[in-house]
Order: C-alpha cells, then sequence, then structure tokens
C-alpha cells in the first residue's frame, strides 16, 4: 500500500530534474560514461504525456523521458521510470515493455529504460518481460536498481558526496522511522547537518534539504525542535542557507503539494468533489493533509469527508 501521508513522487521528480547527470553517475554509470554530457539534455514531457495517454495504463508514477547524445555522436532517447512508492505488482514489467514499444513505435527512436525501485518488499525484482508462441519470442529486459540494496552498505552512501547519495539515504530513512517520529527527526537532523558537512554549495544545500523535508514530515512539536537545531547549527557554522524566508517557500511548496495529492486522492476515491470541499481542502496545513491522508482510506462517501472536515477544520 502507498504512504498517503508521505508523497514520494513530486521530490523525486523535481530532484531527477535537477540533477540528471549526477543521477546517472550514481545508479547507472555505465550509461552516464556513453553520454555525451557536454551536447545537453531534453525533457520530452510532451511526448510521453502523448504516449501515456494513448497506452492508457492507468496509474502514473514519476516517468520521464529524456533525449539525449551519445559520445559517438548518435541521438537516443532514454524513458526513466522511478517505482518509488508502490506495492508489488503482476504487472510490472509488462507495462515497462508498453511504454517502451510505445514510444518506439511512435516515434521511431531506440530507447533505454531504467528502472529504480524504491519500494520495501525486497524480493520484488522485475527485470524482464516476454513470451513465446508458436516459435515467436518477444524478449525484453531492462536495468534495474533497488534502493534496499544501496541502504546493505550505509557507510558507503555516507561518503559519497553524489546528491543521491542524500536522495538515498533520505528515502530509506522516511520509510523505516513512518511510526517512530523522534527517530526521524534524528534522522532528519543528520542527514541535514551532513549537506553542510559535504561542502555542497548553497543551492545544493536548499535543493536537498527541499527532499529531505518532504519527505521526512514531522509533528508540529518535532519540527519545532527541529528548526531550533538547525538555527543554532547555522549560527555555529555561519551559513544561513536553508532559514528565515527560504523555510517559508518551502512550506508553501510543501502545503500546494501536499494539497494538490490528497486531493488526487480524494478524487479517485470518491468521485470529482464540489469546488467548496476543495478549498477547504487547500487551506488545511501539511499536518492536517498528511491526516487527512490517511484519514480518506476509511471514507465510504463525500459525507464522510465532509464530517472529517467539520471536526479538523480551524
Amino acid at each position: 500500500m502507498t504512504e498517503p501521508s508521505t508523497s514520494f513522487d513530486s521530490p523525486w521528480k523535481d530532484i531527477v530534474e535537477t540533477y540528471l547527470p549526477e543521477f546517472f553517475a550514481f545508479f547507472f554509470p555505465d550509461a552516464y560514461t556513453a553520454i555525451d554530457w557536454e551536447r545537453g539534455f531534453d525533457f520530452l514531457d510532451q511526448e510521453l504525456r502523448q504516449v501515456v495517454r494513448d497506452a492508457e495504463l492507468g496509474k502514473r508514477f514519476v516517468d520521464k523521458l529524456v533525449k539525449v547524445y551519445l559520445k559517438d555522436g548518435e541521438e537516443t532517447w532514454i524513458l526513466i521510470h522511478l517505482e518509488i512508492q508502490s506495492q508489488y505488482e503482476s504487472q510490472f514489467a509488462e507495462r515497462i515493455y508498453v511504454y517502451h514499444y510505445r514510444i518506439f513505435d511512435k516515434y521511431r527512436r531506440r530507447v533505454a529504460s531504467f528502472i529504480v525501485l524504491g519500494d520495501e518488499n525486497s524480493n520484488w525484482r522485475p527485470s524482464e518481460f516476454g513470451y513465446e508462441i508458436f516459435g515467436c519470442q518477444v524478449n525484453f529486459s531492462f536495468p534495474v536498481v533497488k534502493l534496499l540494496d544501496l541502504g546493505q552498505d550505509w557507510e558507503a552512501l555516507v561518503n559519497n558526496r553524489n546528491p543521491f547519495a542524500t536522495v538515498v539515504m533520505a528515502h530509506l530513512k522516511a520509510h523505516q522511522t513512518r511510526n517512530n517520529r523522534q527517530e526521524r527527526l534524528e534522522w532528519k537532523l543528520s542527514l541535514t547537518r551532513r549537506l553542510y558537512q559535504q561542502g555542497y554549495q548553497r543551492q545544493d544545500v536548499i535543493n536537498l534539504f527541499r527532499f529531505i523535508d518532504w519527505l521526512m514530515s514531522l509533528p508540529k512539536n518535532l519540527e519545532q525542535e527541529f528548526w531550533r537545531e538547525i538555527r543554532q547549527w547555522e549560527e555555529e557554522t555561519r551559513m544561513p542557507y536553508i532559514t528565515s524566508v527560504e523555510r517559508l517557500g518551502i512550506e508553501q511548496g510543501m502545503q500546494r503539494g501536499e494539497a494538490t495529492l490528497v486531493l488526487r486522492l480524494l478524487n479517485r476515491r470518491l468521485g470529482q468533489v464540489t469546488t467548496s470541499v476543495e478549498k477547504q481542502v487547500r487551506q488545511l496545513s501539511v499536518e492536517q493533509l498528511e491526516d487527512l491522508g490517511e484519514a480518506l482510506l476509511d471514507f465510504e462517501n463525500e459525507a464522510d469527508l465532509l464530517h472529517w472536515l467539520s471536526q479538523n477544520h480551524d
């Protein structure tokens, strides 16, 4: 089951777009070496939307279609598929195959599909799809990285300056601490301090902190404790990167993203909610939105939602 109170898709999407070369250097080094990064790259969001719509694949995940150039001069397209919060899915490999051939069929481009699995099922490792009938064979395989595997060598992650070492640690600890908020506070502090200790530039600290902060949400009292610690740390290091006005922007961005996610879940469970209900939901705090994300799993109709709002709306 997905975690409605911790939205993993939006922060992953943002961080991949911000650090695409680093993504490949960390997860798929052979591909990173073959790509000519000096020639740049283009995200093909419109082309991917068309393929997904045509394929009628239902549930969306964090997918990016990117045009890159290889060092031998050839243009190629890359499909990055991040399966970052789903449980076991029997048709997963088939779905990746459908994405793959749809892109090739529609645009006649050679496509490479890369999969990152962030779920908690250590035995789920889809990497190929195929079938055979009347002597005809289809065999499709794709490279897969399992985040759980990377967590087995925590020291290697700690010592790696690639931004995605931080991303992986935050993702894994967000999963592991979802039922222990005090432990989550300790890990959030540790990972945030590490951003300064690694010597990242100011903007990199801010970008990576946004990822950590989004995934590792805390109850209000622990959040206040977190910020007391960080303010003291920034005063001691004389690097006020993520406090003051930056925090306000992060909070507003978190609230908007969380509200959008919860509304999507409500629309899926109850049908399209009314404009007035949507307005009420968008006025909720991040903490209230997290509570609603958990409560909505038990809603049978809009009356249940309205009752919850009447009991929890400020």
